[in-house]
């Protein structure tokens, strides 16, 4: 294992995946460096601005932080290289990489045909990764249609260093406390989901960006908090509500796995990738299909104390025994042969160098 290195390409902050998979790859044995990605967003603000605004979503620093990684790659000289999301690198420097005899790997966190995300300087490089992994089925045959040779479903994950239940102490809880929780963004299709639970007379707790923005949820936004404060506040919570992102075309997030980690009791947004996580309904969490279901669905969990704590218990077992870890994920991307059922999101064909 010692003659291999990764060299990821990300975020380094504890909330994201590329801390995650760095703590991965410690946990498997191997050694690992990591370029942090919000250097390719540096410069003044008017500049950086433009760029997002007027140049499509282009980090202020793409050519130069790409520049960087090609050398970093020749100083560092790792069997893999492994982006995540939309990564600030171009297609000259995966080009190059390419030439260093680099496996080229992508984890494509964000649906790259989402509006909000798309960026052509990204569209151009992604067909130049060697393999391409989604967590959502939705893009698989996109990405293909795109020229990527390789893709690869593989679902998000959760981290145990970060996503664990968390002791409440009664003046926490007293703060803390809420009928239904959830942390996300305001996306738009969300909203009528969350103002029917306010409406109908629960205590939400809401953390996550812009939920200020709107006047029904407004009293409800607890802002952005730390992951502690978020382990504290699940725990304190009887529901923990768990949505996807419908411009993303997403199947599952990576609250899906971080809320049963943390030993909630779900109310889950129906769709085929959960029922695949979780199985049938009330098995491990409770799904719903509509604004009424959902409602339905919390008035009759908050009247049973005791399934809600069944249900908990049920789907923290199926997701911590269930190879659900980024050391799993990353085992799988990188083609280690951890044993499990990560098997199963693997590609047929073993990863190799171009």
């Amino acid at each position: 294992m010692t003659s291999q290195r990764l060299l990821l390409v990300g975020n380094p902050e504890g909330v994201h995946v590329g801390a995650h998979l760095y703590e991965g790859a410690q946990a498997i044995g191997v050694p690992v460096g990591l370029c942090d990605t919000r250097k390719a967003a540096e410069g003044p603000r008017w500049l950086v601005s433009l760029n997002w605004r007027l140049r499509r979503h282009r980090p202020s620093r793409l050519r130069s932080f790409s520049e960087n990684l090609v050398q970093a790659c020749r100083d560092f000289r790792p069997t893999w290289l492994l982006s995540t999301g939309l990564a600030p690198i171009d297609k000259q420097a995966l080009i190059g990489i390419r030439d260093l005899g680099i496996m080229r790997l992508n984890y494509l966190t964000d649906d790259p045909w989402n509006p909000a995300h798309r960026a052509p300087w990204f569209l151009d490089a992604l067909p130049h990764y060697d393999h391409v992994f989604s967590p959502r089925q939705s893009n698989l045959e996109t990405l293909r249609a795109h020229g990527c040779r390789e893709v690869s479903y593989l679902p998000f994950a959760y981290s145990p260093s970060q996503h664990y239940s968390e002791r409440v102490q009664p003046e926490e809880e007293a703060m803390l406390a809420s009928d239904v929780i959830f942390v996300g963004g305001a996306d738009r299709d969300r909203l009528p989901l969350v103002s029917a639970l306010i409406a109908a007379g629960l205590r939400v707790a809401l953390y996550g960006g812009y939920w200020n923005r709107y006047p029904e949820t407004r009293t409800h936004d607890r802002g952005h908090a730390d992951p502690s404060i978020l382990r504290k506040a699940t725990a304190a919570a009887r529901i923990a509500l768990c949505l996807v992102r419908r411009a993303n075309r997403d199947g599952h997030v990576m609250r899906s796995f971080e809320i049963p980690a943390m030993g909630a009791c779900m109310l889950v947004e129906y769709t085929e990738e959960h029922r695949e996580i979780f199985g049938p309904d009330a098995e491990t969490v409770v799904y719903f299909r509509s604004i009424p279901e959902m409602i339905d669905k919390v008035s009759w969990l908050l009247d049973r104390p005791a399934e809600r704590q069944r249900l908990a218990a049920a789907a923290h077992s199926r997701i911590v025994n269930g190879c659900h870890t980024y050391r799993d994920r990353l085992a799988a991307m990188l083609g280690l042969g951890i044993k499990g059922n990560e098997d199963r999101y693997r590609s047929p064909r073993p990863l190799s160098f171009v």
